[in-house]
């Protein structure tokens, strides 16, 4: 409760504007926080009961933890960001999606050759430093 009250008067003025109070059903969230903020004339609003529904955010995260973020040693923000830059770049226009039927999504910009491939040299791009690698044939 005293929590919730340190932030209704670190509002201050502020509440005169707001209406509402979005906060998820959390057990650590009693009827006491609720009320602190009902005081103030704000609607107190639960998000829904429903299991899993970041779990797309939560995969796309994971994903990028698994493949990128547990190899790198981020040193500072510009870093980070441009190592995500990069992953971003490879994910959206170069990997495989299935949505695509196992085609990068600007497969329609560059088709595959139809004639025999054997012939025909495989050039490997290492993208962050290895940790990612894409193939393409020569030309």
């Amino acid at each position: 409760m005293q929590q919730a009250r340190n932030l209704a008067v670190g509002f201050g003025v502020r509440t005169e504007s707001l209406r509402f109070l979005l906060r998820d059903r959390d057990g650590t969230y009693s009827r006491v926080f609720d009320a602190v903020f009902e005081a103030e004339d704000l609607d107190v609003i639960k998000t829904a009961p429903r299991p899993r529904r970041n779990a797309r955010g939560e995969c796309a995260i994971g994903s990028i933890r698994r493949k990128v973020l547990d190899h790198v040693l981020i040193l500072k923000e510009t870093h980070a960001r441009r190592i995500l830059a990069a992953y971003q770049a490879h994910h959206n226009e170069h990997r495989p999606h299935q949505a695509h039927p196992q085609q990068p999504p600007n497969a329609q910009e560059h088709p595959a050759a139809a004639h025999y491939l054997g012939s025909r040299r495989l050039l490997c791009t290492r993208i962050l430093g290895g940790l990612v690698n894409e193939y393409r044939y020569a030309a």
